[in-house]
């Protein structure tokens, strides 16, 4: 039932040795965007706000950076248990697996940010940290199913070194960057490039990323989690992906969206995310002919989510929806656009097209359960 547009293939870069290419997909925009506004730090994090200083390059400015920075950037061992899956006919057994990617420090006391999908599913995760010989067990404090990020604690015998959270909107694109992280298990492995292009959106698997930082520095698997930074060592964003099938194009969340969302990830454990529960496509005459339609605008209901607060209000797949709250939307982003500016518990009010028929339907928007600290993606 999906539909998949012709688009570059993508890997996530995280387990080591696996790079695993997924199709960029337009279907299915999971509805759970957005996020309160950036609040106090309730730990010491170090943020600047301000654009970073005119930097002078010389022969060893990036070696600098690099030296005072790799002490923050560890790497994060996420032990995932086996299963038993089906095919849709029979059970078969998927092994234990170990997933390795990276992370960095941002509170002297053992606070750190790293991606998500680098400990999803994890039973145990382990934070290797440069000066001490043995890794540290680490406890998820806060996860992101749909931002793609995740808070972890650490308890060290000694105060810890930090790197400070920049601005990212502050970047330029050609502005010199520099990521840092563990690909392939190589640690403290650094590359260099400059940011290539901003706000661009990409869906891998069922997440989708809105605003990403685009960049030739080399990103590798292993890299996720780590830090981008820029001349002044400050984190601009976190490495997250890399195109498969390509050369110099890796993409970072950037760290104000991480900044936005950090107060309710260490204090809620998750981030309060509006969810419809669809799967939705945008109408167009190669869409809507999929499903018998005629209509010439609006968002294409291809999934119901069971349990849904869509379920639960009666949208069928093959409904249009076509207005939120009395205004029109043109197509599944604006439909995402519209769900993501209200608030969990919200209700809105849809208008959709059902074959003949308009409909006008009362949903109560719940939490998107992707979001929860289990990191379950129900």
């Amino acid at each position: 039932m999906r539909t998949v547009r012709a688009a570059a293939a993508l890997a996530v870069a995280f387990a080591t040795g696996a790079v695993v290419a997924l199709g960029a997909s337009s279907v299915h925009d999971y509805l759970a965007q957005g996020g309160p506004a950036l609040a106090a730090s309730p730990i010491g994090v170090r943020y600047v706000n301000q654009s970073p200083p005119n930097q002078v390059m010389t022969t060893n400015l990036i070696a600098d950076v690099a030296a005072k920075a790799e002490p923050a950037v560890v790497t994060v061992t996420a032990h995932i248990p086996g299963s038993t899956q089906s095919d849709g006919f029979f059970p078969f057994a998927v092994p234990p697996q170990t997933s390795n990617g990276s992370g960095f420090i941002i509170s002297s006391d053992g606070y750190i940010v790293t991606n998500d999908h680098v400990i999803e599913g994890a039973s145990s995760i382990q934070v290797s940290v440069n000066g001490y010989p043995h890794p540290f067990a680490a406890r998820l404090v806060g996860a992101s199913f749909a931002l793609d990020l995740a808070v972890l604690k650490i308890q060290a015998p000694r105060p810890l070194p930090t790197l400070p959270l920049g601005n990212s909107d502050a970047t330029r694109v050609g502005q010199w960057d520099i990521a840092i992280g563990n690909p392939y298990g190589l640690s403290n492995t650094l590359t260099v490039g400059v940011i290539s292009a901003e706000g661009r959106p990409l869906t891998i698997g069922n997440r989708n990323y809105q605003d990403l930082l685009q960049t030739d520095a080399p990103i590798n698997p292993g890299n996720s989690g780590g830090p981008l930074l820029n001349l002044a060592g400050q984190v601009i964003g976190i490495n997250t992906a890399v195109q498969a099938n390509g050369q110099g194009l890796g993409f970072a969340i950037p760290i104000n969206t991480a900044r936005k969302v950090l107060g309710d990830l260490l204090t809620k454990g998750y981030v309060p995310h509006p969810w419809l529960g669809v799967g939705v496509v945008s109408d167009n005459p190669a869409n809507a002919a999929q499903y018998g339609l005629s209509v010439d605008q609006g968002a294409i209901v291809a999934q119901v989510m069971s349990g849904s607060p869509a379920a639960r209000a009666g949208l069928q797949v093959g409904d249009v929806i076509t207005a939120v709250d009395g205004r029109a939307v043109a197509s599944a982003q604006a439909l995402v656009n519209a769900i993501s500016s209200r608030q969990v518990g919200a209700s809105v009010t849809l208008t959709v097209a059902r074959g003949s028929q308009t409909l006008t339907l009362r949903v109560r928007l719940a939490q998107e359960p992707n979001n929860l600290p289990s990191g379950t993606t129900g």
